[in-house]
């Protein structure tokens, strides 16, 4: 097995605590591998892990409460439990994660809401729990024409790509995600073996869910107009940029070589109004999408395995640090939307649980 595949292998665990969107990994095989193809396995790799990681300060659009001065407490801590699953065949790399995010009493499971929606009451229901799947698949083009045209320089590769989201929650807000990706994938070398991927797609979040957009639970309404019949909201297909690096510190003393960085980066278009196919209107509290990046800047992996084991158990068992970085959730404008505002003294002011900057660490186990 290639370094570069294992690298691959670890670093897809930065993509177990997605909401929004996910970045996928380049297929990597050497250029005579589709000839080859009928003298090996059909999956050269295959890499299952289980993932427990804590978000300390977590945020969900209008999930917030009213602290004793006054003051706006928009954040909720969620534990995360996932699994993963990476292969790599003759043609390209399939990755697939299902997690499951448990949130604190900020967040309420629904029927419940707190202080910061539409009922007022208290934050002390059992928080929400929310599970989130997504897959990326590549096709490498040095693969798939048998050819090293796509080698050049630090260019490694250029890979087709294609992927789909879905998540389903027990909030009040009742979101039912489902989008799908395609398009193309770039992936570069980095010094000590590392690589970043670059993905320019069409993004299209086809269906969801808002059940604050549904007709009757502000009055009758008009369907189409100020309100949705069933809720069921379906956005305007956009663009999206993914990101995603890793690289072993191996500047680093032999002694201390267990250590590695990764990180990703998502960058999805405006997709229509807030409760697309709804038309934009501050009066029925219905604006504009903006452009959203759901990001993990950086995240520092200790191989503990390899420390305690040595290198044959590489990546068994990784506990890392990372920071996130979430603006404009779900393409919700932070400053201006309804579930990320609050009325203060007749003027709009945001709670900040559209914006997400928070630690969190985790465990990770290969198996």
């Amino acid at each position: 097995m290639s370094f570069r595949f294992r690298a691959i292998a670890a670093a897809m665990l930065s993509l177990a605590t997605l909401a929004t969107g996910g970045l996928a990994q380049a297929a990597d095989l050497p250029v005579k591998a589709a000839k080859k193809a009928s003298d090996l396995p059909f999956f050269l790799v295959i890499d299952n892990r289980v993932t427990f990681s804590y978000i300390f300060d977590a945020s969900q659009p209008g999930a917030w409460s009213a602290r004793p001065d006054g003051s706006i407490d928009s954040k909720t801590t969620k534990q995360v439990y996932s699994f993963t699953h990476f292969d790599a065949w003759a043609y390209g790399t399939n990755f697939f994660t299902i997690s499951m995010f448990k949130s604190d009493h900020n967040d309420p499971a629904g029927p419940c809401t707190n202080a910061g929606t539409i009922f007022g009451a208290p934050a002390t229901c059992a928080g929400a729990t929310e599970i989130y799947g997504l897959f990326r698949s590549t096709f490498g083009w040095n693969e798939l024409f048998d050819t090293k045209t796509f080698t050049a320089g630090p260019l490694h590769n250029i890979s087709f790509e294609v992927g789909m989201d879905a998540n389903t929650e027990n909030r009040y807000f009742g979101a039912a995600k489902r989008d799908v990706v395609g398009g193309l994938q770039f992936a570069f070398d980095l010094p000590y073996k590392g690589y970043i991927n670059v993905a320019p797609l069409v993004y299209w979040e086809f269906a969801n869910h808002n059940s604050f957009s549904q007709c009757g639970l502000f009055g009758p309404g008009v369907p189409g107009v100020t309100c949705l019949a069933d809720g069921n909201t379906s956005f305007k297909p956009t663009w999206a940029v993914e990101i995603n690096y890793y690289m072993d510190l191996g500047f680093l003393p032999p002694n201390m070589q267990y250590f590695s960085i990764s990180g990703r980066a998502g960058w999805y278009g405006k997709k229509g109004t807030d409760t697309e196919p709804l038309p934009a209107s501050v009066a029925n509290g219905v604006y504009p999408t903006k452009v959203e990046l759901n990001s993990e800047p950086i995240r520092l992996t200790m191989d503990a395995s390899k420390a305690i084991w040595g290198e044959k158990y590489s990546h068994f068992v990784d506990v890392w640090v990372a920071y996130r970085y979430w603006q404009n959730k779900f393409g919700l404008d932070h400053n201006n939307a309804v579930g990320c505002t609050t009325l203060v003294g007749g003027a709009r002011v945001s709670t900040g649980s559209c914006t997400e900057s928070s630690l969190y660490s985790g465990i990770t186990v290969k198996f």
